[in-house]
């Protein structure tokens, strides 16, 4: 997420009652200053440190490289993480950028199971202007892609065991 989101992820977790902040994501492959942390989750922790939000709070968890998925899989891994280090979080709140996130809510909470409520805070896409975003190619793009795999995501995907079992 560019910095101004972070900006806001760091103030949603100074107003609400949060206790950790987890940070999901996988390995970086594009952007030769930024592979020095591995992952986006990595990345994003080391980002949000250096935008003063206390170490002790921010906890990486890093995602496998996948080509597809990679959303659900950074869910897996979330859930995958929980369980090793026996945490069992009563609530989730799943912070995205723009129209991504009623997509990430929906795969997060496949992914974390009913039993932990999720919950998602949309942060603005500074990117284009999301009450006129056919107006731009950038605006287009991303809210017909994202309502394509919005629907894939409803209607058609089914992750396989490999998925689960990551």
């Amino acid at each position: 997420m560019p910095d101004y989101a972070m900006e806001q992820v760091i103030a949603e977790f100074e107003r609400g009652r949060y206790t950790r902040l987890y940070v999901t994501g996988g390995p970086i492959e594009r952007g030769r200053l930024l592979q020095k942390y591995g992952t986006s989750a990595e990345a994003g922790a080391a980002m949000l440190v250096e935008l003063g939000l206390d170490a002790d709070v921010v906890q990486p968890v890093p995602a496998p490289r996948s080509r597809t998925d990679r959303t659900y899989i950074s869910a897996i891994a979330l859930r995958n993480w929980f369980a090793r280090n026996g945490i069992e979080e009563r609530s989730l709140t799943v912070v995205s950028l723009g129209v991504h996130a009623r997509r990430s809510r929906l795969l997060f909470q496949g992914a974390i199971g009913r039993s932990i409520p999720v919950g998602v805070i949309a942060v603005e896409d500074e990117s284009h202007d999301p009450m006129r975003w056919w107006r731009s190619s950038e605006g287009f793009r991303t809210v017909t892609d994202e309502a394509i795999a919005y629907l894939y995501t409803t209607l058609i995907f089914y992750p396989g065991r490999e998925i689960m079992a990551r």
